[in-house]
Order: C-alpha cells, then structure tokens, then sequence
C-alpha cells in the first residue's frame, strides 16, 4: 500500500500559537509593506482618535494601513472583497495580525483619513529617495484618463436640464390642479374637515427630480461664470506682461451671455466633478491624471489629479510637486506635445532645467511658433538636433510604464471614490501601494 505525508489533523486544537513568520516565505510583498509602513510616521493619523471613552476599541491604524497598502498592491479596491481576502489569503491575515476587520470599519478607516495620504505618498518617495532608488535626474512627465465612479449616462446637457425644469414644472402644476379639484370634490363628499397628510407619490417624484435638476443647472451656472472670470483674468494679465492694453471684446460678438453655459455644456449627477473625456475607447466620465516618474526607478514621484481634459498648463505643477516631495532638482525634464505651452518652457528654462518637450505628435509636422514664442522656437532648435531627439526617446519607456502598471496589473482603470478631493487621496493611496511593490522588485534583485 502506497504512503503519503500527512497533513494536521483539522479538528486538533494546538497546544502553542503558531508563528505567522511560519505563513509567509521571507521575500513576500507582504513584508516588505509591513517593514514599509512600520517606517512611517502616522503620529498625525493616531491623534484622529479619541484617547478614551466608552464603547469598542478601534483597530489599530498601522494595522488597517498595512492592510489598505498591500489591497491596493495586490489589485483589491474595494472594501468588501478586502474583507473576503482577510479570511482568504494568507498574507492579508499576517498583515492583520490574524484580525478581521468588517467591510464598514475599513471604508470608514479609508474615508476618515483621506486627507493623510497626501503626505503618506511623499514619505515613501522621500524614503525611496533616501535609499537611492530615487534621484529625478531624469523627470518623465505623463498624463491618462481614468474613468469617475460615475456613469456619462448619469450626465445631462444644459439645453436638456432647462427643457426638464420647463417639463417638470408643467406637470407639477398639472398635478397640483388635479389635487385642488380632488380636495375640493372630496370637501363636498366627506365635508370640509377631512384632510389627507400624504404627498402623491408621484408629485413626490417630480418634485425630487426638479431639485435636482436645478441644482446641477445651479452648479453648472456658477462653474461657467468662473470659468469666464478666470479666462479674463489670465487675458489681462498675459496683456500687462506683455505691455499692451487689454483686448476689448466687440459688441454683439458673442452667441451665449458671457459666463452663461452653453447648450451642449454637460453636469453628472452623480460625481459633479468629474467630466466627459475623450479615451481610447470613446467618450467617458473621467478625471485627468498627471505622474512624474523617476527615469532611473521608474518609481512615481508626484502625483496630480484635475477635471481639466487638456495637459496644458498641468507640467510645473507635477515638477514642483516631485522636488518637494524628494528633496532634490529635476535637472532634465521629458514630456509630449500635450504639455507645449510658452509660459511654461520659459519658466523650465529660468530655472535652468533641460527640458525637452515636444511641439507636434509623433510622426506629425508641428505648427511652426509663433516669433512672440521664443521659448518655443528654442525648444523646436533643440528638438531638432540628434542629441535633443535621442533624450526625448527616452520619455516613452519612463513615463508610459507606471499607467500600464496600475491598469493591466493592478487593475486600477476608474476611482472608487468620487469628488476631486477624495480622488486625489485615492490617487495618492495607489500610487503609494505601486510604489512599494515597486522599491520590492528593486531591492531583491
């Protein structure tokens, strides 16, 4: 008869705990998140805790963030299937410390501390930084669209919203008619001390969808007109540097009222924020994501997120933010013709950082500068020599890679969160967890 190796008998209780430095093989993910976030100072999220009082005790912080980290190191988003993994897998419950958290206390934990992983992100950089594995010699600039946690089926036009108001008020005023008339039958049937309390159902609905509608119109309104605001201000500004007076507008030039939406301009229900942005698969709710990658490491060393579907004018933003959260100058800097503006290109080059950014697509003649743009003809001159087109080779195999990272290996193609502001936190969060498992691969090799 054949002999196996056997295995614990399930029902045998065990006399000593076992060790969870026995589940896990040394080089797993998991410890090196651990030893990661271990490193990291949350003094600022532990003070969000109460010091005492009544009640359960609340997992601890470093815990929960090692969990949240590895989830989104590993492709798990979402707050459920990181509870499912704490039973499942074995290196979430290492993590955990053999602790089970509920799918409410982890969206909680996630929700509550947004704000704190702005400054977790550039603690790992600046770790990174610290370690060598990053140096930003070399900045790679690039942005993608990811997909709002919103439906572009949920969007509505501003033609469309005053047709609806128009619609809804008609029937509401239809309805009101029509229970004036049943109240008043009802006063001579049952006499004048009857009353019914219940709103109609269906007024109610109407009534709820015309808020709503005016408040998207409300809102829609208010970001137009800052938006014209804006757009003056710059006007006048570019005019005064430029020693000039400011451009009048000719009367009767304009179709719409100055700061008044157009027709085809388009509010989302469900996340406000976001916008309608042009993909690779069509036309889709999104945000704008910006990333500045180390050419060395390739490791993310900022971060930016906007609802603005154009690159311009994002490229010193995302700059500065990788200096500061390194400690260290970018002395050359690559991005495509997305990111071509003047003004820009004249600051790089005040700053003295070589630069090299195109004017036109791949393959596509440029638009020849302007003779105002000097900046831009400067760039055209180094662009057009070897050397400056060997350098700019180099952005496509640094900044493309990170984006391929989050999407095909992680995952992460559109935010769980919504609002601006809550989804550059969760920018933050994954770009700290891609990070990690990235510094991981490089220290074991």
């Amino acid at each position: 008869m054949a002999r196996f190796k056997r295995g614990l008998d399930i029902d045998q209780g065990l006399l000593l705990p076992p060790s969870l430095r026995d589940w896990l093989p040394e080089d797993h993910l998991a410890w090196f998140i651990k030893d990661a976030v271990d490193e990291l100072d949350i003094d600022k999220l532990v003070d969000a805790y109460r010091v005492c009082g009544k009640g359960e005790l609340p997992y601890h912080p470093r815990m929960m963030l090692r969990v949240l980290i590895y989830a989104y190191a590993t492709g798990t988003f979402s707050s459920r299937k990181i509870e499912s993994q704490l039973r499942d897998s074995v290196a979430f419950r290492v993590l955990a410390e053999n602790q089970v958290p509920g799918h409410r206390s982890i969206r909680r934990f996630r929700a509550n501390h947004l704000e704190q992983f702005s400054d977790l992100f550039a603690q790992v950089v600046k770790m990174a930084a610290e370690a060598g594995l990053a140096r930003i010699g070399t900045l790679a600039i690039d942005g993608s669209k990811l997909k709002a946690n919103a439906s572009k089926h949920k969007a509505m036009s501003y033609a469309r919203m005053k047709e609806e108001e128009e619609q809804l008020e008609r029937e509401i005023a239809a309805i009101m008619r029509l229970a004036q008339e049943k109240d008043e039958g009802e006063d001579v049937e049952f006499g004048p001390d009857f009353r019914g309390d219940e709103l109609p159902e269906e007024l109610r609905r109407r009534e709820e969808r015309l808020a709503r509608i005016r408040a998207a119109k409300a809102r829609l309104e208010k970001r137009k007109a800052e938006e014209a605001q804006a757009a003056d201000e710059a006007k006048k500004a570019q005019a005064e540097s430029e020693g000039r007076e400011p451009p009048r507008e000719r009367p009767g030039a304009r179709k719409m009222p100055k700061g008044e939406p157009k027709p085809k301009d388009q509010e989302n229900f469900t996340d406000p924020d976001s916008r309608i942005m042009k993909t690779s698969t069509g036309f889709e709710q999104c945000y704008n994501v910006q990333i500045a990658v180390d050419g060395d490491s390739r490791l993310i060393v900022a971060n930016v997120v906007n609802n603005c579907a154009s690159d311009a004018g994002q490229l010193i933003p995302v700059i500065e933010a990788a200096m500061e959260n390194t400690g260290l100058p970018a002395n050359q800097v690559l991005a495509d013709a997305g990111y071509r503006k003047e003004e820009d290109l004249a600051v790089l080059e005040a700053a003295g950082i070589d630069a090299y950014i195109a004017l036109g697509r791949e393959g596509k003649d440029a638009r020849e500068p302007g003779e105002q743009n000097e900046a831009t003809q400067r760039m055209r001159e180094k662009l057009g020599t070897e050397e400056g087109r060997e350098r700019y080779r180099q952005r496509k195999h640094v900044a493309e890679p990170p984006f391929g990272w989050l999407k095909s290996i992680l995952g992460f193609r559109g935010f769980s969160l919504r609002g601006l502001s809550k989804v550059a936190a969760e920018l933050n969060l994954v770009a700290l967890a891609l990070n990690l498992r990235r510094m991981k691969g490089m220290t074991s090799a």
